[in-house]
């Protein structure tokens, strides 16, 4: 389902946990790393799309999640021929997106990314909240960027300090799983250190802006 410019509608998903970082997934097989995103079904909302992603993509259903906010309009990023499959070129331009921010209610060890029979990711971490700006295929770089900006608004930020000494961060990897196979050892570790399962908006985390260069 295309728009008369040629975007497909699409939703994008920013999870962030109790302290504020944000969840990030490497795609099957490949050495790329995104935030999960899908597009929307015909005759489905937004919202309803993304609850749907969530869950395909992630294996978090609606209990799981809190939504903390969305951006106003549609942001938009053209992929490059090369990556459009040849019947389509001329026609399909590129996504058009609505993106969610949501704060995360489960544990670590709830995320299931082998729920489907085809799955989109087959590792993920938790990243500083604007550190996939870096790390981001080029295309999609300023509507990340975009997103990220615009949804940081409904975090809480500190009167002063640059980030350094602020606590633990866990930025190691977790790979797929089967549904009802035996723990690794980086599951346990989540298990033993969960993630906060209650939502609680009066004592969300706060969250450091990246310093400003000098240029």
């Amino acid at each position: 389902m295309l728009d008369r410019e040629g975007f497909r509608p699409n939703v994008g998903i920013i999870l962030l946990n109790a302290h504020n970082e944000v969840w990030w997934g490497k795609r099957v097989r490949e050495h790329s790393w995104q935030f999960p995103q899908g597009g929307i079904k015909y005759g489905e909302t937004p919202e309803q799309a993304m609850y749907r992603e969530l869950e395909e993509e992630i294996g978090l259903r609606q209990e799981h999640v809190k939504i903390v906010g969305r951006t106003r309009d549609w942001l938009r990023y053209e992929v490059p021929d090369h990556f459009i499959k040849r019947e389509i070129r001329g026609h399909y331009r590129g996504q058009k997106q609505i993106w969610f921010l949501l704060r995360m209610c489960a544990r670590d060890n709830d995320v299931n990314l082998r729920l489907t029979d085809h799955p989109e990711f087959d590792a993920w971490r938790w990243h500083d909240y604007w550190v996939p700006l870096d790390v981001v295929i080029e295309f999609k770089r300023e509507v990340y960027q975009r997103a990220l900006q615009e949804l940081s608004r409904f975090l809480t930020w500190p009167a002063h300090g640059n980030g350094s000494g602020n606590g633990h961060h866990r930025h190691t990897a977790r790979y797929l799983r089967q549904p009802h196979g035996p723990k690794p050892a980086a599951e346990a570790e989540a298990e033993a250190h969960p993630a906060t399962e209650v939502c609680a908006p009066e004592a969300e985390p706060q969250l450091v802006l990246p310093a400003k260069s000098s240029g």
